[in-house]
């Protein structure tokens, strides 16, 4: 991934500067010992709000996943990482293993700035499987000081049977292997895919920019090593740069078996990630190989795209697991609060919860659920079934330790005549809609749903809701929100409503929500993976086991808790922390 923007609120954007990298160990203190500044709040840097089961380093920034594999009996996450500090800069490859995408063991980093062509940085990119098994990385690279001048690195395993992969290497007689040529922005030419094969050609795409007309380059080789850039693009739209592009095909509607790249897929899936807006999108279509080219099946898909979360996620990948037969996604989720906070932490970043992704019964969506290898963290459950809510009620679920803890809840709505009016003026707009109907505007149909961190006298909460209403021919239009904007009595942090619309047939009267929630992260997943939202949440008072979890209801309907359970989740090894 490019430049990196560190977006606080949309009225502050903070400009790093790119410093050089080189591999590093340094020695740390503890989160403990670490003293906070006098204007920093006590609880922002509170070990209590490091999280407990969501991917992260020891100490230091993170930010995109890079290169996911699966590689002799190990997956591999490789990650933008700087070992010098709380703040982006100084960005290594660090490399972390695991048997299970949850549990990891930190290795050193794999790729660093070593030759010219990345002298000045390593940024994102990904890994590609050869039809001989060997892996092989393509990378972006930085070889100037004096701008961001961007071309496309190749490294290979030095020993391709260690199954840890822990060294790598960038043979000078191809790199750089693609250049800023022919138009091109320098600076604006990054984040290069996994690879796919067809038609005795390996492709690969480039995200790019053209005045304001976002694009992936197509790139084909023969032999993985010489690369020559297509005439078009595999598709473009007038969305500003597409940064971490990513591109897949998908097995038919409802089929929960992912299809590695290379493999002909019934749907594709066109993912990128919006530098204008910080926000990851995709669109569903179909792909013409013998002219390289991407259709979406929505025409209007481009400007109205779905997201794979409407939270704070990120410079996502996603790669094929051939030992669970799945395609995995990953995500970066960065801080909500600031930069002296991070500095004064010693940690800046987290991923998402890996998560299974496949194709809707309707194809035109993807649905998402967190990896089955999470419920190993479930300890000491509690449950509840059939409780009514009445309108304006609320209670709490008691027995567990809830800061770090994974809820599913199935909710049934008595009835749906009151939903309120649907004003189409929000309708590609779900988090202005939940800033101005949030968790405490009551509705008819709603809100409804979690309090989560929650403090025992609700001065603190974040809200997981739905709200339905109704559209102009009648139907129900379903609204999920993360309302955080009191999750906090500190005033400074920045408390983002998060939304989406669930597609979703709810004449049933049934929902269902799933949360993890996880000190200072809250990551959930609406109608069985149509709808997910993670958010970064600092509680002042709601921490550890001060932390509460309720069931509310805002509307004017009753809603029923047909059933209910809590689990805490264990910490699992995390990269030695």
């Amino acid at each position: 991934m490019g430049t990196r923007q560190r977006v606080l609120a949309p009225w502050a954007v903070l400009l790093l500067a790119l410093q050089v990298a080189g591999a590093s160990h340094v020695i740390h203190r503890s989160l403990e010992a670490e003293a906070a500044p006098p204007s920093v709040p006590a609880s922002i840097v509170s070990p209590l709000l490091r999280t407990g089961y969501h991917f992260q380093p020891p100490m230091n920034w993170i930010n995109d996943p890079n290169a996911p594999m699966y590689y002799k009996g190990w997956y591999h996450l490789f990650y933008q990482y700087n070992p010098k500090g709380a703040v982006w800069g100084n960005i290594v490859w660090a490399h972390s293993v695991s048997r299970d995408l949850i549990n990891w063991i930190a290795l050193d980093p794999a790729i660093y700035p070593s030759i010219p062509s990345d002298q000045y940085g390593c940024w994102s990119g990904s890994a590609t499987m050869l039809k001989d098994g060997t892996p092989a990385i393509l990378y972006t690279g930085i070889n100037r000081p004096d701008i961001n001048y961007q071309v496309q690195v190749l490294a290979f395993p030095k020993n391709a049977s260690d199954p840890l992969l822990r060294e790598w290497e960038k043979p000078a007689a191809y790199n750089p292997v693609a250049t800023p040529v022919g138009g091109i922005n320098a600076t604006q030419f990054r984040d290069p895919t996994t690879a796919w094969y067809a038609d005795g050609h390996w492709r690969m795409l480039v995200g790019s920019v053209r005045d304001t007309r976002g694009m992936a380059l197509v790139y084909r080789s023969r032999d993985f090593r010489t690369w020559r850039k297509a005439k078009h693009p595999l598709h473009s739209a007038l969305t500003g740069m597409w940064e971490c592009p990513d591109f897949f095909p998908v097995s038919g509607p409802a089929l929960e078996d992912g299809l590695d790249t290379s493999d002909a897929g019934a749907k594709y899936v066109l993912k990128s990630s919006l530098d204008l807006t910080r926000y990851d999108y995709y669109t569903i279509g179909s792909y013409d190989k013998r002219k390289d080219r991407y259709y979406p099946d929505n025409p209007n898909g481009d400007y109205h795209r779905l997201r794979y979360d409407y939270g704070n996620f990120y410079a996502s990948k996603t790669f094929y697991d051939p030992a669970k037969r799945r395609r995995v996604l990953l995500g970066w989720a960065n801080e909500s609060d600031s930069v002296p906070d991070d500095k004064a932490k010693g940690w800046a970043g987290i991923h998402a919860i890996p998560r299974k992704i496949w194709l809707d019964p309707s194809g035109k969506q993807l649905l998402q659920w967190p990896i089955e290898e999470v419920e190993k963290l479930r300890g000491k459950p509690v449950s509840v079934g059939s409780k009514l809510v009445k309108p304006g009620e609320h209670f709490e679920v008691t027995g567990v330790a809830t800061y770090q803890a994974d809820v599913e809840v199935t909710f049934e709505i008595s009835s749906l005549e009151k939903a309120e009016a649907f004003d189409p003026a929000y309708d590609n707009d779900a988090q202005k809609l939940c800033g101005v109907k949030g968790a405490d505007v009551k509705g008819g149909v709603g809100p409804f749903g979690l309090w989560v961190l929650a403090s025992a006298d609700l001065q603190e909460k974040t809200a997981v809701l739905f709200r339905v209403f109704k559209d102009g021919y009648g139907k129900p239009k379903v609204l999920m929100c993360t309302d955080p904007t009191k999750s906090s009595l500190s005033p400074d942090l920045y408390k983002p409503t998060f939304a989406g619309f669930v597609d979703t047939d709810i004449s049933s009267g049934k929902i269902a929500l799933r949360s993890l929630i996880d000190r200072s992260v809250v990551e959930s997943f609406g109608a069985g993976g149509k709808t997910c939202i993670l958010s970064r949440v600092y509680p002042s008072i709601a921490i550890g086991k001060d932390a509460h979890l309720y069931v509310f209801n805002n509307g004017e309907v009753d809603v029923k808790v047909s059933s209910l359970t809590a689990w805490e989740m264990k910490k699992p090894l995390m990269n030695g922390a």
